[in-house]
């Protein structure tokens, strides 16, 4: 352990949206590793290491999201039973579990409970500084309303516009700004998990991109497979504007926020242009 992170909560987050979150609340008075990070990998698909390990057994604090996302985490934890050691599940905290759409960061309910608990979290284990930390969590709060209001604005000005997307990770935020998301089930799923779609699904799906029905369509760039691309150029053929999401921060060293108010102005963008267009 390094001089700088001695004498502070450590915490391992599973994912960097959630560690961002934390280590905005956490400040100066706590060291946060995140594990999965990368933005050329697919979170689901996640193995972890011995360095891993280590950091979760020597963890005050560990942040998963749960609701089979992260089931990896659930092992090392196991393996290094700690009584000392805080665990937040965000999926329990929201009442989600395992086969439940676990993009849970992308609903801004989800979110809010997240940081509020964290920071109760944290005063626990750290009363000396419980007034620092209430004062990080209404910062936090504060600066997290930028593009939560973002997502109301579009409610307001295109809820009810059909959209689709490739995976059910837009499912949380489709549904917070009001757009109504046609793409089928079955097909969204399938493509989260890892599987193939029913053939069903596929024909739908491509009838809704070529019917002109469908203004927008989101795409996830970290689980990119040869339908998924198929998917993405029919689109781009029938002049629907495809925007890319992430699973993970973009760039990994962007608050979480921010990540969030970029990917939203770009679906702003994109639902202005076809309302221009048509």
């Amino acid at each position: 352990m390094s001089d700088n992170q001695r004498g502070k909560l450590q915490i391992v987050a599973a994912e960097n949206f959630w560690g961002s979150l934390v280590s905005q609340l956490g400040g100066d008075r706590v060291h946060v590793a995140s594990i999965v990070s990368d933005p050329n990998a697919d979170p689901h698909e996640y193995e972890s290491d011995t360095a891993d390990a280590r950091a979760i057994a020597t963890a005050n604090y560990v942040v998963l999201n749960g609701a089979g996302y992260d089931t990896w985490a659930n092992k090392l934890l196991s393996a290094s039973p700690n009584p000392n050691r805080q665990v937040l599940t965000v999926a329990t905290l929201v009442g989600k579990k395992e086969g439940d759409n676990p993009h849970l960061w992308y609903n801004p309910v989800y979110v809010n409970k997240a940081i509020t608990q964290m920071d109760t979290d944290l005063i626990a284990l750290d009363p000396s500084g419980k007034s620092y930390y209430l004062q990080q969590l209404k910062t936090l709060q504060a600066s997290l309303a930028g593009y939560q209001n973002r997502i109301k604005s579009i409610k307001q000005q295109f809820g009810g516009t059909k959209v689709a997307a490739t995976e059910d990770i837009f499912a949380y935020l489709a549904n917070a700004a009001g757009l109504d998301l046609v793409s089928p089930p079955a097909f969204t799923q399938a493509v989260a998990e890892g599987n193939d779609p029913p053939t069903d699904s596929v024909v739908t799906f491509q009838e809704q991109l070529q019917s002109g029905q469908v203004k927008v369509l989101v795409y996830n760039e970290q689980t990119v497979t040869p339908l998924t691309n198929s998917i993405k150029k029919l689109a781009a053929d029938n002049n629907i504007p495809v925007i890319g999401v992430t699973e993970t921060i973009q760039p990994p060293d962007t608050r979480f926020q921010d990540w969030m108010n970029a990917e939203l102005i770009d679906l702003e963008n994109a639902l202005n242009a076809q309302t221009l267009g048509n």
